[in-house]
């Protein structure tokens, strides 16, 4: 009976958990529990010190959970315990004051122990037994959530509709609003886009005097098909009543009537999905995303949008001035070449290296099209330039962009808050001027393998044609065009608050050399330091840092010596931002320093807040490239103890895989096409990403595999679709998909990807607020399920058709090559 109690009392008994420790428990208790009889307060009471008791047990969580376990000695004892334990042990620790057995069963319910993933996912069973089997991956399209001006309410009255014919039919409505409707329509009866009909809302009209003689006209916007004996039929009105009576009449009624019958939320919660998927993405892309505006008639680079992912391709296009060549090697002849592509995402791949002289950097590139029209140069200029360190082979993708996508406004009706019509600005005038001349977007990826540059490197050329590669060449421009660039503005996913503060610093290495500077920021977990010289040092490197300046401040704490990690090095090689390097359970001087000062001087101190140059640019751009995402996004959901591909994103521009995989992936949730494990022990590629996933940060490089996929048209009848793939860790060695590939030259279709798989930080729910707080209004259940999956993401996958690069690698017969490629472009004509 008293566990019964328990668990009825459980929301309660987590609350009054956090306020164990705390010297006025007994007056919280009080205040929490007055509503509860005193058999009940007494039974609480009796479980609170139970859960106060120090305990002496010994936590062993080998082999109980998914991290990695390590030796933690607390107070003499030994525990084996993973970094999420340990954090959970500190954390609960540090609130109760000592080892209690409220920390021993925090510490033994973590989210990844084998226990209690198990249990949540027979919970899971037990509640949606059908998602178990083919749980269908949701499809996100980008950008295709709509503004709506006004509140739809949920509700449904008897109606009759005059067709266009002439004949009137009894139906029902789904939804209303002030200027349209969705009603159910048998399906005895078709409509069509652009048909007027006319309502008469019977069901209100029996309790009110509406003075609508002659109905209301409506215009149908579009028929949704169901496995129903009906559709739904979205109708918008067209006024030509003018009758202000009723229009204030049903506006009244809506706002009246709204909590009886619920606003219908299905575009907000479109909104809150598709806005938070997008922000998991656009920040872990690895591709650079660059604008192209017209200025004098030309067709140039003028903004680049960057991330921590797709930064290095920018300073990669960078001279020894820190000017970008990109206008220089995607000029406005090449642009023009490129845009004679029938498709709208016009292609090609372009290969680059450099060249110094002098102290100057020169950049030499060529256009995959431009070897094959002057074949005596191609084996030169691959062959030369593979040999080259900085030798880099990119992806090219060219697409339409327009400025006035870089508005999109919140999908809330205005009647949702006096901040709505606020937040719903356009970009300003600053930002505005600057995308305005806007044409084209560049996706930029970078696709290099070891692999081309070996196929490259055997290669013969004539060394003595080697100034003919001058023709590749690019000069310098004493006033190149500006190229603005535009960092992603997404949430701050830093763990601590860091200060602007300068003050005297020495670095220290190992090989006893010392460099001074002085701090430009601090955190309580780190420094960013301005050194005076440039230093060689690398990221993961160990320092120590003195600061003679702050010791003058303390006797208590010794500010010498102090453990740093190398995380950031500027390309100046005089910037490095470093991270405390703590040694098991060892207290760390700076953290105890910088806390007390941070603490002590919260009103002094100036947070660093990194504003944006240009306000407003960062979201416009973003918006734009929203609305044109050409990629295939994958995103790897964390379920129980594995992972799995939850959602699949489709922008304005799917490709050919969408076509291919879609269906595979999201009715069916086929995984096994994108990681399959054939070629490999049973779930290799899986337990690879799984364990990278879970030990890498968020500012690790992504992950990267190469995919093959074999498409038999032939056999797409067959429960797999008449696909297969295979897929191998990005460095592996190649070969053993030879015999693969060569199968799927000589009897169906071939594609090669990258597949660059990123962890994700925590969601940007910031970004989310305003449409989470409208649906937590009406219904808070849906707005927590929605927050709970996008927490559950834990990983972003871009997949890249690299096929016409990695073929002539695989060194197959030319002609087998050739007549797939056929084969595939009459595919794609059949698709299209």
């Amino acid at each position: 009976m008293s566990e019964d109690k328990l668990e009825l009392h459980q929301d309660l008994i987590n609350t009054l958990k956090e306020d164990l420790g705390d010297p006025n428990f007994d007056f919280i208790f009080k205040q929490k529990t007055a509503q509860l009889s005193k058999p009940d307060q007494f039974l609480l009471k009796m479980e609170m010190t139970r859960l106060s008791q120090p305990v002496a047990r010994f936590i062993d969580l080998r082999g109980q959970v998914s991290g990695e376990v390590k030796p933690y000695e607390h107070e003499g004892k030994q525990h084996f315990m993973d970094d999420v334990a340990i954090g959970v042990f500190e954390r609960e620790v540090a609130q109760h004051g000592a080892y209690t057995m409220a920390v021993y069963e925090a510490v033994m319910h973590t989210e990844n122990n084998f226990k209690v993933m198990q249990k949540q996912a027979q919970e899971q069973v037990d509640i949606e037994p059908e998602a178990t089997y083919d749980h269908a991956a949701q499809l996100i399209r980008f950008a295709s959530y709509e503004s709506r001006i006004e509140e739809r309410m949920n509700y449904s009255i008897k109606i009759t509709v005059e067709l266009k014919s002439g004949t009137t039919v009894h139906a029902s409505t789904s939804d209303i609003s002030l200027s349209g409707s969705k009603i159910k329509l048998s399906k005895n009866y078709t409509v069509y886009p652009r048909n007027l009909l006319t309502l008469r809302l019977v069901g209100l009209e029996q309790d009110f005097e509406l003075g609508l003689k002659e109905g209301i006209q409506y215009e149908v916007v579009a028929v949704e098909e169901t496995n129903s004996d009906y559709n739904y039929v979205r109708l918008k009105r067209t006024f030509v009543e003018n009758n202000s009576g009723f229009d204030e009449f049903l506006e009244s009624f809506i706002h009246g009537n709204k909590r009886r019958y619920k606003v219908n939320l299905d575009n907000t919660m479109d909104a809150v999905v598709c806005k938070g998927y997008e922000q998991y993405y656009l920040p872990r892309v690895s591709s650079l995303f660059v604008f192209f505006s017209h200025i004098n008639n030309l067709l140039l680079p003028s903004m680049v949008l960057t991330n921590e992912n797709n930064a290095f391709i920018h300073y990669y296009f960078e001279d020894e001035r820190k000017t970008s060549c990109l206008y220089s090697v995607f000029n406005n002849k090449r642009l023009q070449t490129l845009l004679t592509q029938t498709t709208p995402v016009k292609e090609a791949y372009c290969y680059t290296f450099t060249h110094s002289n002098a102290g100057k950097i020169y950049f030499y590139s060529a256009f995959d099209y431009e070897l094959e029209q002057k074949p005596e140069l191609k084996s030169l200029f691959l062959g030369f330039g593979s040999e080259k360190e900085s030798w880099r082979v990119f992806k090219v993708q060219l697409m339409p962009s327009h400025h006035e996508d870089a508005f999109i406004p919140l999908s809330l009706p205005k009647s949702a808050g006096k901040n709505v019509e606020k937040l719903n600005k356009r970009p300003p005038p600053r930002a505005q001027g600057l995308i305005e001349p806007v044409h084209h977007l560049m996706v930029l990826t970078e696709i290099t393998t070891q692999e081309l540059r070996t196929h490259c490197n055997k290669l013969d050329y004539p060394q003595e044609s080697i100034n003919r590669l001058k023709e590749f060449g690019h000069g310098k421009a004493k006033t190149p065009p500006p190229l603005e660039k535009v960092a992603l503005e997404y949430v701050n996913l830093r763990a601590h608050k860091r200060f602007l503060y300068r003050t005297g610093i020495t670095l220290n290495l190992a090989e006893q050399q010392s460099f001074t500077g002085n701090t430009r920021d601090f955190s309580v977990m780190g420094l960013q330091l301005e050194l005076e010289q440039p230093i060689e040092i690398t990221k993961g490197d160990l320092v120590t840092v003195e600061l003679p300046d702050l010791q003058k401040i303390t006797k208590q704490h010794q500010l010498s010596d102090l453990k740093y990690e190398v995380m950031a090095v500027s390309k100046s090689k005089t910037i490095i931002n470093l991270k405390v390097k703590q040694f098991a359970n060892v207290p760390h001087t700076a953290i105890e320093f910088f806390t007390a000062l941070i603490e002590n001087n919260k009103d002094k101190l100036q947070p660093s807040e990194e504003a944006p140059k240009i306000p407003g640019l960062s979201t416009a751009l973003r918006n734009m490239v929203t609305k044109s995402i050409c990629q295939l996004p994958l995103y790897l959901h964390k379920k129980a103890s594995h992972l799995e591909v939850g959602a699949v994103g489709h922008g304005l521009y799917p490709s050919p895989l969408h076509s291919l995989l879609l269906p595979k992936i999201v009715q069916q949730n086929n995984q096994e096409l994108l990681f399959p494990s054939s070629l490999f022990p049973s779930n290799y590629i899986e337990d690879i990403l799984t364990e990278n996933l879970r030990t890498k940060s968020r500012q690790d490089k992504p992950l990267r595999f190469t995919l093959f996929i074999h498409y038999d048209g032939k056999k797409a009848d067959e429960a797999n679709g008449g696909i297969k793939s295979q897929c191998i860790p990005f460095g592996d060695p190649i070969e053993p998909i030879f015999l693969f590939a060569k199968k799927a030259l000589k009897n169906g279709i071939l594609f090669i990807c990258h597949l660059y798989v990123s962890k994700t930080g925590r969601p940007d729910m910031d970004h989310l607020s305003n449409e989470l707080r409208y649906v937590s209004h009406y219904a808070l259940h849906k707005a927590k399920g929605l927050e709970e999956a996008l927490w559950s993401v834990t990983g972003v996958c871009d997949v890249v058709d690299v096929t016409d690069v990695v073929l002539p690698v695989l060194g197959i017969d030319n002609h087998l090559v050739e007549r797939m490629k056929q084969r595939k472009s009459e595919w794609l004509e059949q698709i299209h």
